[in-house]
């Protein structure tokens, strides 16, 4: 067979066709920095349809790559060059082409110690990597190793060393596209997000040894520091360094000036001027901060490569913000740059990455932030530390909505059950809290007041770190990094509200989610729950006692107890979003939430109730549901037992009048629950306009509100035509109706969700992600059906997708007016929703 010539082997120069779809990132930020004028050995890039044909095993032809070995040393490196640096690839291979020949001539020019070194090195790889043999026959070190590597080789091959460089590159070449290809390394890119069949360039490049007489070594520079993206030289510099080759005189020294030893600032003025300069050009030319490997020879730099600075989230906005500023880049590609997730992790405290970590057990990472304290098992014991100003972490196998104070009072939530809808998932979100749900391998025992993780077992009082970011519990206190809310924070938003795009608010319970939310700058409240509000110490022996009265006169009298005080609740929220709207939803949860269950609690009850414990156990059985996530909740609840929805809706009138009078006018919005048909619709509607004459009647002032239904059921979706002739805004439940169209529990997905996402059944968590297929349908026939009976409708999503920047765009391409998260996820939605419209303008431009 005739060998077959490698298509388009491009040398990289200024004018060269190097594409970076074609010849991957490497080959074209090494064009750049070429076009540039910077020292950059001579280079070739190999494309990717080539890689492809070399590892189906056709033969080689190097065709000009063999002018290579007739340069300098006669040493080449080959470097992988895949579509985007993260996606990794085979190791480089340094020294291609060393045989006895060079051998002799670097003898003479570095020494002969150093070129043995190199030498046997190179054998040793192309055995273990290129040829496959085993590894522990090439382990040699002294002075015969050489020799020994050589021998070795040849009783195991029955051939000589290849003398051949073109041969030894060919099968270099060979190995690598092979090692590209394998399963395991298709597996790896997949992980960081890379498709299975990922095209791969190689690079093969002149070496420079940093090896020999004057100033040679090797080294890399950056100019901003990795963690905080502040202005910094930062890198290492290794004299008489090559690879893994350390020669006679190897030093490491400082970059700059330091008072700790020896710099290059000092040894190499000059080469230390060039690099900065080097390092300006790059940043400019390249709009990007960029570390710069490079070797020294006899006093000269070569500049072999330069990849992006690898960075934190709280760097990668610093950086972007300020080549922004510093008019390298526009800044709407600054908002472009930043992962909207990585917003998150600037809200909160985070582990210091430089800090080292003992993971003792992970789950799923519900809530982002970290947090160190004492572990405690209930809520009392919560309440109780931080009584003492004590940190503590919560630790239950589960929370439910009597935990809520609990989960106040901690710094963190750690359960044993629950995925990323359950309920410490979504209250955790909503507070701020690092919170880790569906841990795996823990063991909790509330009695002994112990958590076993693995091997370890942890008492109460112990000490533990969160972190929410990644999903993993670490032992003992790990060093934190504060916040990072600052000018380069409120820039970027600031450039992201600019751009425009859906409307953000934010699902806010208490005081203290509004104060969040106007400080993220939500442009409302899409979501009030407020049925936590119901197990406030104060309220809850009241709302016990409505669910214990037999007449509805009897029902409204305990309601009349909690009536100023929801008031005073709405009347707070009115006042500190000033104006903005606040969408409040009517009371959802079953009944049986609100009372005990275990007997103990029981017996509690019936004493503060003054009946026997048998009435109050049968009226506890009574309400007990088989599924009651499916049954007497939300507008169901409205309808059977109305007086808790009048007495809501007397507390938001009143306090509508109340906050109108001291400040901005309010305009409430009223939500019912869990809807699926118009007739519901209709018999609240009724009652809420009832109540809405007799508080204008009694307190003398008129008002305005807007009456409108959270979609969370399938049927709803389906009959929204309806139900909009009804409604002035439609918001999309999407937790619950994601549940309802996949009949899947969100509280025990988390046990089985990472299987079935691993074998793609699912490619996403549909808690996580709005499944745009199935979800996504609904939410679109919905919004068309509601639109065509009423044109003028608001149409939102309200689940915890609303924090999520994939669902964000869906619902900007769907036309929806705006999406409601979490308070913490707020600014994570800003800046998704302007890329989304910046995206979709790009697109209109294209077009």
């Amino acid at each position: 067979m005739e060998p077959r010539s490698l298509p388009d082997v491009t040398e990289i120069t200024p004018s060269a066709g190097v594409e970076r779809a074609c010849h991957g990132w490497r080959a074209k930020c090494l064009q750049r920095l070429v076009r540039m004028r910077l020292p950059v050995p001579r280079s070739f890039a190999i494309p990717s349809e080539s890689v492809q044909s070399i590892a189906t095993g056709k033969p080689v032809d190097l065709g000009a790559l063999s002018d290579l070995f007739s340069d300098g040393d006669g040493l080449v490196s080959v470097r992988p060059s895949a579509m985007m640096p993260e996606w990794g690839g085979p190791g480089t291979i340094l020294n291609v082409g060393i045989n006895d020949a060079t051998h002799d001539r670097l003898a003479a020019r570095i020494g002969k110690a150093n070129a043995d070194t190199l030498y046997r090195r190179f054998v040793q790889g192309y055995a273990i990597h290129i040829a496959r043999l085993d590894p522990d026959m090439f382990a040699q070190e002294g002075d015969d190793a050489l020799a020994e590597a050589l021998r070795c080789y040849r009783n195991e091959t029955d051939e000589d060393f290849p003398q051949d460089p073109a041969t030894q590159l060919a099968e270099v070449l060979r190995s690598m596209a092979r090692a590209w290809e394998g399963p395991t390394a298709r597996l790896l890119r997949q992980a960081k997000g890379a498709p299975p069949d990922a095209p791969l360039g190689l690079v093969v490049q002149q070496m420079a040894l940093g090896l020999g007489p004057g100033l040679c070594g090797s080294g890399s520079i950056q100019f901003a520091d990795s963690v905080t993206g502040a202005p910094r030289i930062t890198g290492r510099f290794r004299r008489q360094h090559h690879g893994g080759t350390d020669g006679p005189g190897a030093q490491t020294q400082f970059l700059t000036r330091d008072e700790r030893g020896p710099s290059l600032e000092d040894t190499a003025p000059e080469v230390f001027a060039d690099l900065i300069r080097f390092g300006v050009a790059a940043r400019e030319r390249l709009r990007e901060e960029m570390q710069i490997e490079f070797v020294i020879v006899d006093g000269q730099i070569a500049v072999i490569d330069a990849t992006r600075v690898q960075r934190t989230s709280r760097a990668g906005v610093r950086i972007a913000v300020a080549l922004a500023r510093d008019g390298i880049i526009p800044e709407s590609e600054a908002v472009m740059r930043v992962e909207p997730r990585a917003l998150a992790d600037l809200l909160h405290q985070q582990v210091d990455p430089r800090a080292p970590r003992e993971v003792i057990a992970r789950g799923i990472n519900a809530s982002p932030g970290a947090a160190t304290g004492r572990i405690v098992f209930t809520s009392a014991a919560a309440q109780a530390a931080a009584a003492r100003d004590e940190a503590c972490i919560l630790v239950r196998r589960e929370t439910a909505p009597e935990d809520v104070r609990g989960m106040h009072a901690s710094v963190g939530v750690l359960t044993e059950r629950g995925g990323t809808t359950s309920h410490a998932a979504v209250i955790a979100r909503g507070m701020g809290l690092p919170c880790i749900v569906g841990a795996t391998g823990i063991s909790i025992d509330a009695r002994q007041r112990t958590l076993r993780a693995g091997a370890v077992t942890l008492r109460e009082g112990d000490e533990i770190t969160l972190d929410g970011s990644s999903g993993e519990v670490l032992a003992g206190r790990v060093p934190l990094l504060e916040p990072a809310l600052d000018d380069n924070f409120t820039q970027l938003l600031d450039w992201a509200d600019a751009a425009g795009g859906i409307g953000v608010r934010a699902n806010a319970d208490t005081p203290e989610d509004a104060l969040a939310a106007r400080r993220f700058k939500a442009q409302g409240i899409g979501l009030c729950r407020t049925e936590h509000m119901f197990f406030d110490a104060e309220r809850l022996p009241a709302m016990r006692e409505m669910i214990f009265a037999d007449t509805p006169q009897d029902r409204r009298l305990a309601l009349d107890r909690i009536l100023p005080m929801q008031r005073q609740d709405f009347t707070a929220l009115f006042e500190i979003m000033a104006g903005l709207p606040v969408t409040i939803r009517l009371f959802d949860p079953p009944l049986h939430e609100f009372l005990p269950h275990d007997r103990e609690g029981l017996r509690e009850l019936a004493d503060s109730m003054d009946l026997p414990l048998s009435d109050v156990t049968r009226r506890v059985e009574a309400l007990s549901e088989f599924n009651p996530m499916l049954g007497m909740r939300g507008v169901r609840l409205g309808i059977t037992v109305p007086e808790i929805y009048d007495m809501q809706a007397r507390a938001i009138f009143e306090a509508t009048i109340e906050a109108s009078r001291k400040g901005d006018p309010v305009v409430p919005e009223i939500m019912i629950p869990l809807v699926s048909a118009m007739r519901e619709v209709e018999l609240v509607k009724n009652r809420i306009d009832a109540v809405a004459a007799a508080v204008r009647n009694d307190r003398h002032a008129d008002f305005t509100y807007r009456l409108g239904v959270m979609v969370e059921t399938p049927r709803a979706c389906l009959r929204a035509g309806d139900i909009a002739a009804h409604s002035a805004f439609l918001s999309f439940g999407t937790n619950d109706l994601t549940q309802m169209t996949y009949g899947l529990s969100r509280d025990d997905a988390g046990r089985f969700m990472g299987t079935y996402v691993g074998q793609g059944v699912y490619e996403e968590d549909p808690f996580h992600c709005l499944d745009q297929e199935g979800v996504g349908e609904l939410l679109l026939t919905g919004a068309q059906r509601a639109r065509q009976r009423h044109p003028g409708i608001t149409i939102s999503v309200c689940g915890e997708h609303g924090g999520n920047p994939e669902s964000i765009a869906f619902c900007h391409d769907a036309g929806f007016d705006y999406v409601s998260c979490s308070p913490f996820r707020v600014p994570v939605a800003r800046l998704a929703a302007a890329q989304s419209a910046l995206r979709a303008r790009s697109r209109d431009t294209d077009g």
